[in-house]
């Protein structure tokens, strides 16, 4: 068995054992299970909701971007930058409602905002279907990391079976305590391994992160600027806004949201993420410098320049610290999205069940359906080949569709009624399936727009569409009340 394998090992063992550990002394009633009996100060809320920035997203995602589509990658810094912005006005007014109604879950926050089980019924089969990609990113990342740094000791499937099985254990014994406790774990490695690799690699090629870009730019001219087509400014600015509302609405996210014992402790995290961000920088360092030193990556494959390039630059004992930090990225994450996933899910069947939705009840069909949804999200990982950053990005346009809705649900007099929020939200959802499906561009639906414009964000179109649709809805239902 190599150091690498050996140190990855340990870390993994090690971070089951806290994760298990966690549900020590906690009640693990429904509540307790799923939102930590509410009880979290702003140090675990912080874990749990900016810890979710770093996935296997900036393990792999980030510094693959970078590698393979330049500039285009910096639209993950503005986000982050305008989501703490807002997240310090509306998650305290979300954590509000949620507390005075005991809210678990965003399709529970819908429900009895807009008093429409429906609405409820539609956004939790929506959150459904665009957590199970994310969930499947994370494990495709979790895949490729320990198969890399394990230098194929452990072949990508089997590291995928062996992370589904401890995550589906360690949500079901302890909820999301345990993904706390280890959400602190994972945050330390990420910022000492990532700040490291970050700066050394460029500095051991090139000299400079000035002398990177320089001669990055001599040998592609013009990778590090954005072009007319394709991944443009249009691209960018629709991508960063989309990204921004569907932080919003994220049902995992919110879970984290749901925790906290005050709307202190959430304000004093929308602070700190966007300067807590900053770290994913590093990564996208690691990517550029990958570039003129491992050329040969394409397609999906773009996703591997981290570990080709740490491999050709470090010894095994160093490989094996940056695998078994980036297995956490997607261990941590992996763990949220199956909790909330699974408790969603089992809301959907107790209703069609009939079955009683009160605490004891809800609990146990929760923890049921987590083996159920790491199993479902198993064929997925094995029928997908698009790169990480295309899954997140589908799971966010779909998201980001529930933002019209939740932001009207906030006025004292909300104008759109439950029948429009459901219109405006398939309208929106449907638009992205089948443009997806059939691989539809802008471009083809509005060719008017220009060459510019018809390279934005699909997203947007259909975010456009849902608010059309919502509005016209609302105003003939209201007419008819």
């Amino acid at each position: 068995m190599s150091s690498a394998l050996i140190i990855i090992t340990i870390f993994f063992l090690f971070s089951i054992y806290l994760a298990i550990r966690a549900k020590k002394g906690k009640t693990m009633d429904h509540e307790g299970w799923s939102v930590g009996g509410r009880s979290y100060g702003a140090l675990l809320v912080f874990l749990l909701s900016a810890g979710e920035i770093y996935t296997t997203f900036t393990f792999l995602g980030g510094s693959g971007w970078a590698y393979g589509k330049g500039p285009a990658i910096l639209y993950t810094l503005a986000v982050n930058a305008f989501m703490g912005i807002f997240l310090y006005w509306v998650h305290p007014r979300v954590w509000r409602f949620a507390k005075d109604n005991d809210v678990r879950t965003i399709s529970e926050l819908f429900a009895k905002k807009y008093q429409s089980a429906g609405l409820g019924l539609l956004i939790s089969l929506i959150s459904i279907a665009a957590m199970v990609p994310l969930f499947v990113l994370q494990l495709k990342g979790l895949g490729i990391i320990v198969s890399q740094a394990s230098y194929g000791a452990i072949p990508a499937d089997m590291a995928i079976w062996i992370g589904i099985i401890a995550v589906t254990l360690f949500v079901m014994i302890s909820g999301i305590h345990g993904s706390a406790w280890t959400s602190a774990l994972k945050d330390l490695m990420i910022l000492i391994v990532v700040v490291f690799i970050g700066i050394y690699i460029p500095l051991h090629y090139y000299g400079s992160f000035g002398e990177m870009f320089k001669a990055i730019d001599t040998a592609m001219p013009s990778f590090l600027t954005f072009s007319d087509t394709g991944l443009n400014i249009p691209w960018y600015i629709s991508t960063v806004f989309l990204s921004v509302v569907a932080y919003f609405c994220w049902p995992h996210y919110m879970a984290a949201v749901f925790t906290a014992k005050d709307e202190k402790s959430l304000k004093r995290n929308s602070i700190l993420i966007p300067a807590y961000s900053l770290i994913m920088l590093f990564a996208f360092f690691v990517g550029y410098a990958s570039i003129l030193q491992i050329p040969h990556l394409e397609g999906a494959a773009v996703d591997l320049s981290l570990f080709e390039i740490t491999k050709e630059t470090f010894s095994p004992v160093v490989v094996g610290f940056i695998g078994a930090a980036g297995m956490l990225t997607a261990l941590v994450p992996g763990s949220m999205l199956l909790l909330t996933t699974s408790n969603m899910l089992a809301g959907v069947v107790q209703k069609a069940l009939g079955v009683s939705e009160e605490k004891q009840q809800s609990g146990m069909y929760a923890r049921f359906m987590v083996p159920f949804v790491a199993l479902v999200s198993l064929y997925f990982i094995f029928h997908s080949n698009d790169t990480l950053v295309a899954i997140m990005l589908l799971g966010v346009n779909i998201v980001a569709q529930f933002f019209p809705a939740l932001l009207m649900s906030f006025k004292q007099h909300n104008p759109m009624t439950p029948a429009g929020a459901i219109c405006g939200i398939m309208a929106g959802v449907l638009f992205l399936a089948v443009t997806y499906i059939e691989k539809i561009s802008l471009a083809q639906l509005f060719p008017w727009l220009g060459e510019g414009l018809s390279y934005m964000n699909i997203g947007i179109a259909a975010f456009i569409l849902n608010i059309i649709i919502a509005c016209a809805v609302s105003v003939f239902t209201r007419k008819k009340l």
